[in-house]
């Protein structure tokens, strides 16, 4: 029941659209990857270092030493729909280094009652059948060392495919483009410019089935929507430093803007763009053990009474590492988009100089 429920939701956004391109699209992209950048409220883009910079900001993988290897995963909606994460970056050279990786975050064995009543009205439950609805996205990367010392780019080209069984399913693409710069005292500052031409999705969808779902969703638009949709750019600002106590004792502090070019409950929003911080702090004892906090998506909500209240969600993970092996865990709220309160989330780093 609850897998039809999410269906007809999901079907419901899909065909509740129907005259207008959409602007609003792939915000399965938006998630996040690796449970150590959760757990610090996603605050990142300056000092990410590793195989997840594919992701967060592809201007880090110039830090690579050797090749690296990442695999998350998560789940939501009481564990009726997973998200699955896997990357692979290796350095070319002392100034360049390339990745690739691939989300799929999807719902399975979902029930297709479209035909369970046959031509004379019988109820025939031989005729439901199991279909699933995933969104995969697929993301190239490439960073270079600019001459300027400390001063890098990265550039992402993506993949997206969105299937909703035999229903409907699209193509889209785009790209994004990321720098880092390191200063002389250490302080790193980033910016992650997402979708920057805007990410397009061109729509399928299957003019029969549409009309038997159509049909069975009452008060929906039987025309057929409009074939494609847009993800407008986002920006990602951000600045971070570390500092060494003891030799053995290390803090990690930083701060990321995220830029939406829209207006909404952001808690600086202006009709040209709203401005989100998220602030995140990671605690280090001999590079083997680590303890995270962060605090994001700080948002303006309005109560009843048409007041506003500002909230925000708190983050909290661990992390261990030994020999290039690096597990990491986050106790999160995802983006809300998980039915219970908070999210657990598991990642898996292995670095192939183990191997060496």
């Amino acid at each position: 029941m609850k897998k039809y429920i999410l269906l007809t939701l999901t079907l419901v956004s899909l065909l509740s659209n129907a005259q207008t391109t959409r602007k609003y699209s792939n915000e399965f992209m938006n998630i996040g990857v690796d449970a150590a950048a959760l757990g610090m409220s996603n605050a990142v883009v300056s000092h990410t270092s590793d195989v997840n910079s594919g992701y967060w900001n592809p201007a880090g993988l110039i830090a690579l030493e050797d090749n690296q290897l990442a695999l998350m995963h998560s789940s939501y909606f009481a564990n009726i729909a997973n998200y699955n994460y896997a990357a692979f970056a290796m350095p070319l050279d002392d100034r360049s280094a390339v990745g690739i990786s691939l989300i799929r975050f999807g719902v399975d064995d979902i029930l297709d009652t479209t035909q369970l009543i046959d031509d004379q009205g019988n109820i025939n439950y031989d005729r439901v059948k199991l279909f699933s609805t995933a969104d995969y996205g697929l993301t190239f990367s490439y960073a270079r060392d600019l001459p300027v010392p400390g001063l890098s780019y990265g550039v992402n080209a993506k993949v997206i495919r969105r299937i909703i069984g035999d229903f409907a399913s699209s193509w889209g693409f785009g790209l994004d483009l990321g720098v880092q710069f390191q200063s002389e005292n250490d302080w790193k500052f980033g910016i992650m410019a997402r979708d920057i031409t805007t990410t397009f999705n061109a729509w399928s969808i299957d003019e029969e089935k549409f009309e038997q779902i159509s049909g069975a969703v009452e008060g929906q638009n039987q025309e057929l929507p409009e074939s494609s949709e847009i993800t407008i750019p986002k920006l990602q600002i951000g600045m971070s430093k570390q500092w060494i106590f003891h030799y053995d004792y290390s803090l990690l502090a930083a701060l990321d803007l995220n830029v939406r070019f829209e207006q909404n409950n952001d808690i600086i929003s202006t009709s040209f763009a709203s401005v989100n911080p998220a602030l995140g702090f990671e605690f280090g004892y001999t590079d083997l053990v680590f303890l995270r906090l962060g605090a994001g998506n700080f948002q303006n909500e309005l109560q009843f009474d048409d007041s506003e209240d500002l909230t925000f969600q708190p983050n909290f993970g661990v992390g261990f590492k030994y020999k290039g092996i690096q597990l990491d865990y986050a106790f999160t709220d995802i983006g809300d988009q998980s039915a219970a309160l908070y999210s657990n989330v598991f990642s898996l780093k292995l670095d192939f100089s183990i191997f060496r």
